[in-house]
């Protein structure tokens, strides 16, 4: 009985020993598995591209957050056509159109999508005052109005308010990407400086960052509208390209350039701003329209590119 004894605990002592072989080894696989958490957190990966990095050599922002891969940026200095007034077959030549999100896109061409993320629009007053009102900005109890443009402002003096508005902006850029365009261009980003005093810069970083993230995680690459004393904070924004208007008239077009280099699409409004931008910046796409960007059936169109 005694040898049996000895025996078993014997085998007991073989196998306890086994058990820690086996576990010393396993974790030796793990450490040296590519696919083990530890890697993943690194964001490793065996044969891939660095994060952002464009391997067919185009231009290109980071990868979407939808895992399409690479964003699309507008081509550079092509010639370009700003359509908010209305839709209509741009000039021969035109590469890049940028439209309403209510009208459709062009076929053949680059097409940027135009939202008002940060003001409302005449014609969308009734849908905010009696689905958001809590969303318009008021001042005492009255709305804030852009009285140039007739447009009241939009709430977005907390992350709540903000995260509200996002729902609805980006319900938005998602009829952007189902219709077939590229990029989104957000207006009004500055808004904060006609509001009476109650929004400040970080309120409409901190929306853009939003608006921008939903934009990427659809596949769309994203613009920033005006606003050059914001392009230090292009990170933050996450945004790809620029949109400037009158940047040449203000003297503002290098400061776009220097946080987007030649993605810079320029709308001017007087010829002479027009001649000029195109003498300095030969590389950005300028175009010259009339202020109300009518369609060319009526009176008072203009329109010209370089």
């Amino acid at each position: 009985m005694a040898a049996i004894e000895l025996s078993y605990a014997a085998r007991v002592h073989r196998l306890a020993v086994l058990s820690v072989l086996l576990a010393i080894l396993a974790a030796c696989h793990g450490a040296n598995d590519p696919s083990s958490p530890d890697d993943a957190a690194r964001g490793d990966a065996p044969g891939g591209d660095a994060p952002g990095s464009d391997a067919s050599g185009g231009d290109a922002a980071g990868g979407d957050a939808s895992g399409g891969g690479a964003l699309r940026l507008p081509p550079v200095n092509a010639k370009a056509d700003y359509q908010l007034g209305g839709a209509y077959t741009p000039p021969t030549g035109v590469a890049l159109v940028t439209r309403d999100r209510n009208a459709a896109p062009l076929a053949g061409v680059y097409n940027i999508c135009y939202i008002n993320g940060f003001q409302i629009q005449p014609d969308e007053s009734a849908f905010w005052a009696t689905m958001h009102s809590d969303l318009i900005l008021r001042d005492g109890g009255t709305p804030v109005v852009d009285t140039e443009w007739n447009e009241t402002l939009i709430d977005i003096s907390t992350a709540d308010k903000r995260r509200q508005v996002a729902a609805i902006v980006d319900a938005w850029i998602d009829g952007c990407q189902a219709a077939g365009f590229d990029a989104i261009e957000i207006d009004n980003l500055d808004s904060y400086t006609r509001s009476h005093d109650l929004l400040v810069a970080d309120h409409a970083v901190a929306a853009m960052a939003l608006f921008a993230a939903h934009a990427h995680a659809v596949g769309l690459a994203i613009g920033q509208k005006n606003s050059s004393d914001l392009v230090a904070r292009k990170a933050e924004l996450g945004t790809d390209f620029a949109t400037a208007e009158e940047c040449d008239r203000y003297d503002e077009c290098d400061a776009y350039r220097a946080g987007y280099g030649d993605h810079v699409i320029v709308i001017e409004y007087r010829r002479a701003d027009f001649e000029a931008g195109c003498s300095k910046f030969p590389d950005l796409s300028i175009v010259l329209r009339d202020v109300d960007l009518v369609t060319p059936t009526t009176s008072g169109y203009v329109y010209d590119a370089c």
